[in-house]
């Protein structure tokens, strides 16, 4: 049996996602076996989080009101690629196919829930004052990510812009977030206006 220390901390860890028992236990004694210095720096970036905040323009994490990608004038401030959760930004960003502007919804719609906690409205209100000409939807290509795609493009749509989706590049089922650069670059050249 593990020192009460260990065992609050292998908790700690196996309540991560994609983090079972076994690998928090391993992770607690590799973190066991380093120095101080690096257990007192992984403990600080662990509490440095708490002081990152959500962009108030697309809703990605940031370290002040808005994210580094809405402060850079030098990307396309006509199209906002509308993802799920920041790390789609991040898959999509590795590409370099994108320079556009993002949006982040804050996951998709369930079957049997309205979606009012995502961050559609604001879309909306970006889309109609920020001059957009083009909205690309990101979701993954799952069955919720389709939905969360076909009920956007009915909202957007009376707005008059481009709306494109992702090109098929990605298979059915998958996550931006473990796509290959190569992929997701295709998957964006490729992307096709919603009919």
């Amino acid at each position: 049996m593990y020192p009460k220390a260990f065992q609050k901390l292998i908790k700690n860890l196996a309540s991560l996602p994609s983090v079972g028992p076994k690998m928090a236990e391993r992770l607690v004694l590799f973190l066991f076996k380093q120095d101080i210095e690096k257990i007192r720096d992984f403990a600080e970036n662990l509490l440095e989080i708490k002081n990152m905040k959500v962009c108030k323009r697309c809703f990605n994490i940031a370290e002040s009101e808005l994210c580094e990608y809405c402060k850079d004038e030098r990307r396309d401030q006509h199209s906002i690629c509308v993802v799920e959760e920041p790390l789609d930004i991040i898959s999509l960003e590795r590409t370099k196919a994108y320079t556009g502007l993002y949006h982040v919804l804050g996951g998709v719609i369930q079957v049997g829930d309205s979606g009012a906690e995502l961050k559609i409205p604001e879309l909306i209100s970006r889309i109609e004052n920020e001059k957009i000409t083009e909205v690309i939807l990101a979701t993954n290509p799952t069955t919720e990510g389709d939905a969360t795609a076909l009920y956007l493009k009915r909202k957007i749509q009376p707005l008059n812009i481009r709306i494109t989706r992702l090109g098929r590049g990605l298979s059915t089922g998958a996550d931006l977030e473990y796509a290959d650069e190569l992929t997701l670059s295709e998957a964006l050249t490729n992307r096709k206006v919603l009919l």
